[in-house]
């Protein structure tokens, strides 16, 4: 704009601004009071500020208003489309914890908008006899609609990643299930050896935990697209025309494409935060299934010689300064922090909902923080695991192998055909002669190298319940 310093005066003084400042006065004394955070707030919650802006500007327009001054409107929409672009990012600058439910960050999209206006006009910034913050850009609007109308936009849009995620790791484990269906392997309850199962059959239960949590939040969308924009300060739409009321929502979901409703009742949508504590818990949740499937992963593939090792991980990064050759299972340790840190913010979101008070929660900013932190570190950790980490998974099949015919668990697979007690008698027997199970039970013709082989077979691990009871075997020699 070739100034080199402007002023701008509030209710409580005159303040100057950089001379490369969009925003304005409110938004210059947001910085200052609010250095919390030290980042500004979720790009996506301003870029989706843009949309709720242009959906307020562009009713304003067709109920007349600024119906003398085509051009400001055309400013002003064309502003708000650089907003949700993401053209303007930069310019949202307010902290991401502040005071005043909001408002600040309401402030701070107000002004960067009256201003990119006036330069689309010509205009020199923070002349705001054109455009104004609040008269134009905030017109039929509070922070109190816009603001948690803007989140549940910003969380919508996120939640599609999310879920494409998700969908994403789902599959590739459902791969793994297929590619290692043959890999017959120990099973284990409590730490300790239980019963054969596949490699395929562990990998099938991820792929169906995953998919519980892809539908839980395909489901989460309902639960934020209903709206309270319209409502201004409470709910009950004062300063807006009841036209305005009625159609701002509908040009929101015109240009969005999501099908927000709004809410039936404005001032309970207003005061109440409890959906963003619903969904919250649905995040928790996946959050649960990522630390359980990344932990597990870490064990099957601890060692790799003096652990479980029974499957391999892709080789990520030199794993010490001081033992050559190791290498940690980062991505999943990764995953699992990603996890835990989603945990900890669920029990924030809680506690900032549960805070409200009478018509209002003063503490949305810290929900829409650790919302969309949630959001979007569940889905990179969900692309990371599938990308560096499952897609590349390989079975160790001669040490599956090895467990299985060393262990105890093959025991009880023969249970069907030698009864209890005498499989009981075969493992203590391999136990104290150090052999294999195996060998034992085929040296005292318990069962032929092939019956010992179908019992063990992933045919016969995968059946559902046992076939009918065989003829008793002799006792042992």
């Amino acid at each position: 704009m070739g100034q080199q310093r402007r002023m701008e005066r509030d209710s409580l003084g005159e303040r100057e601004l950089p001379a490369n400042a969009l925003y304005g006065i409110h938004t210059a004394r947001a910085i200052e009071n609010f250095p919390l955070a030290g980042r500004p707030v979720h790009p996506a919650l301003g870029r989706a500020f843009g949309d709720v802006k242009l959906a307020c500007a562009l009713t304003n327009r067709s109920l007349g208003l600024w119906a003398g001054d085509p051009a400001k409107v055309d400013a002003i929409e064309r502003a708000c489309r650089e907003l949700s672009e993401g053209l303007l990012d930069p310019q949202i600058v307010v902290d991401a914890l502040q005071g005043g439910a909001g408002t600040s960050t309401n402030m701070n999209v107000n002004e960067v908008l009256a201003n990119r206006s006036l330069e689309i006009l010509g205009l020199e910034w923070g002349d705001y006899k054109r455009v104004s913050p609040l008269d134009d850009i905030n017109l039929h609007q509070s922070t109190n609609d816009t603001y948690p109308t803007a989140l549940r936009l910003a969380a919508i849009r996120i939640l599609h990643t999310l879920e494409h995620n998700i969908v994403a790791l789902q599959e590739s484990f459902q791969r793994a299930e297929k590619k290692f269906a043959h890999v017959v392997k120990v099973g284990r309850t409590q730490y300790q050896d239980a019963v054969l199962t596949t490699l395929g059959r562990e990998m099938s239960a991820y792929a169906e935990a995953l998919n519980r949590d892809r539908w839980r939040i395909y489901k989460c969308e309902e639960r934020l697209r209903v709206v309270n924009l319209g409502g201004t300060a409470i709910g009950t739409g004062l300063a807006a025309p009841r036209q305005f009321i009625f159609q701002v929502v509908d040009q929101l979901r015109a240009l969005t494409g999501i099908g927000f409703a709004r809410a039936e009742n404005l001032i309970e949508a207003t005061q109440n935060t409890d959906v963003f504590v619903e969904v919250s818990g649905i995040l928790k949740a996946h959050a649960v299934s990522l630390i359980k499937i990344s932990t597990d992963l870490r064990l099957l593939s601890s060692g790799p010689d003096a652990g479980f090792g029974e499957i391999r991980l892709p080789a990520r990064q030199a794993g010490s300064s001081i033992m050559p050759g190791k290498v940690n299972p980062v991505i999943p340790e990764a995953a699992t922090q990603a996890a835990m840190l989603a945990m900890g913010n669920d029990t924030v979101i809680g506690a900032a909902c549960a805070a409200g008070s009478l018509e209002l929660n003063a503490f949305l900013p810290l929900i829409a923080h650790c919302l969309l932190e949630n959001l979007e570190i569940l889905a990179r950790a969900d692309d990371l695991l599938c990308r560096y980490c499952v897609d590349g998974i390989e079975a160790d099949e001669a040490r599956c192998r090895m467990h299985v015919e060393n262990s105890t668990a093959a025991a009880t697979a023969l249970v069907p055909a030698l009864s209890y007690q005498r499989a009981g008698d075969a493992a203590r027997m391999a136990r104290e002669q150090g052999k294999t199970l195996r060998t034992v039970v085929i040296e005292n013709s318990l069962m032929s190298a092939a019956e010992f082989d179908e019992a063990v077979s992933p045919e016969a691990v995968c059946r559902l319940g046992s076939p009918a009871p065989a003829t008793p075997r002799e006792t042992m020699k």
